[in-house]
């Protein structure tokens, strides 16, 4: 995904054609000699990603007081994580140990589809999680007739499924570039800007097909997340008591944090129109969004939500003890 309306294109030189097999990651140039450590890091942030997302999953499957649109968004939000993460780190893991740090032409391919569709399938989600928070706050009376089971199944899906329609194109149309003899991508993992850049042609039409399907997934998403809220605090400042309105916006706190550190590091990385940027501000940014963001996830949702604490405990220390619902 980029918005960068430059032309991203070498000239053509048909004795530099070649047909490429595979592509290397540079993945990480700077740690040298602390690449062990970095590894530990890298790993134990995985792991602890996996870990957590899971268990939220899991303890709202399990957990009938837990059985609420709220907390059916935020079990496929963890689930969607857990591909997400999926489809990068055990890469860059690899690489961190390997000196061989190559990807096919199509497993690059691969990955930049996933990457994309599972980014696009979560900016979607986090939407409709806003529109979730909207109906609960604002159109109380009238939320349990309108947010049912069924229309939270089929919000759910509509994000999974638009979110991997949204990249075909653009990976068809980079699939087709003719590529240079040069294969080494400045990237910790498969990107369409970087591969744009290694491509012989002009690749102008591929910067603004890019450019329109993102403006769509992030910008439009970003937008009607941010009028949601706006809508969400003009009620909450209306509530007579404070308790009533610190009650009320503690539903949705945890979502605006996760939806401030997602969007915040992907609209900074592909919202911007200057030509020449760090590649270790990009690859900073990549760890932020496909690492971090996932991570904090689950710390987010757990440390901020009393009642997901409790299911939690209830799940695995008290088992025997019956789950008695609360009302929001």
């Amino acid at each position: 995904m980029t918005f960068g309306l430059e032309r991203i294109w070498r000239l053509p030189d048909q004795h530099n054609f070649s047909s490429l097999t595979e592509f290397v990651l540079l993945g990480f140039p700077s740690v040298g000699h602390v690449r062990g450590w970095f590894f530990v890091l890298l790993l134990l942030a995985y792991l602890f990603t996996i870990g957590g997302n899971m268990l939220i999953f899991l303890v709202i499957r399990l957990d009938a007081a837990l059985h609420k649109p709220m907390y059916h968004f935020v079990s496929v939000l963890s689930f969607l994580e857990l591909w997400y993460t999926a489809t990068t780190i055990p890469k860059m893991l690899t690489n961190l140990l390997s000196e061989k740090k190559t990807i096919s032409f199509a497993g690059c391919l691969l990955q930049t589809y996933f990457f994309h569709s599972l980014g696009a399938s979560e900016c979607y989600l986090l939407t409709a999680m806003a529109y979730d928070r909207y109906l609960a706050i604002c159109r109380p009376l009238h939320y349990p007739s309108i947010m049912t089971t069924a229309l939270c199944a089929k919000m759910a899906a509509g994000c999974w499924t638009c979110g991997f329609l949204c990249p075909i194109s653009e990976v068809i149309l980079v699939s087709q570039l003719p590529f240079c003899n040069y294969n080494e991508i400045p990237h910790i993992f498969c990107d369409f800007p970087p591969l744009l850049s290694l491509a012989c042609k002009d690749t102008s039409t591929n910067v603004l097909v890019d450019f329109a399907v993102n403006a769509f997934i992030i910008l439009i998403t970003f937008l009607f997340i941010m009028a949601s809220y706006g809508r969400i605090i003009g009620a909450v400042l209306k509530i007579k008591t404070a308790a009533g309105r610190r009650k009320a916006f503690s539903t949705c706190a945890s979502h605006l944090i996760v939806v401030l550190i997602f969007f915040g590091s992907i609209i900074f990385m592909y919202v911007r129109l200057k030509k020449s940027y760090s590649l270790t501000l990009d690859r900073t940014l990549a760890v932020v969004y496909s690492v971090l963001t996932p991570l904090a996830n689950p710390i987010i949702y757990s440390l901020r939500n009393k009642e997901l604490i409790q299911a939690i405990k209830r799940t695995f220390f008290k088992k025997g003890e019956k789950a008695s619902p609360t009302h929001h």
